[in-house]
């Protein structure tokens, strides 16, 4: 490797990084927007209450992370084809 490809992979992290964080961050907005629709009552005694909130939020988290761990994923394998040809 040569000293300007070494000096731009600190940036290269860093934006990876971000790009993550804000995909993540989206995710869980989308999958907390999307489960509002959801009838929740029908399981939940007291949804309007902070257990039921609780269980909301921990949903979206753990429905964003799968959703946005998959667009991650696609993405690294679709930036890995230009190594094909």
């Amino acid at each position: 490797m040569d000293s300007s490809t070494v000096s731009q992979l600190p940036s290269t992290i860093a934006v990876s990084g971000l790009a993550a964080i804000i995909v993540s961050l989206v995710c869980i907005a989308v999958a907390w927007w999307a489960l509002q629709n959801l009838k929740i009552d029908l399981i939940v005694r007291n949804p309007k209450g902070p257990q039921g909130k609780l269980l909301q939020l921990l949903l979206a988290v753990v429905l964003g992370h799968f959703v946005s761990s998959f667009i991650l994923d696609y993405w690294g394998y679709t930036r890995m084809l230009k190594y094909m040809f």
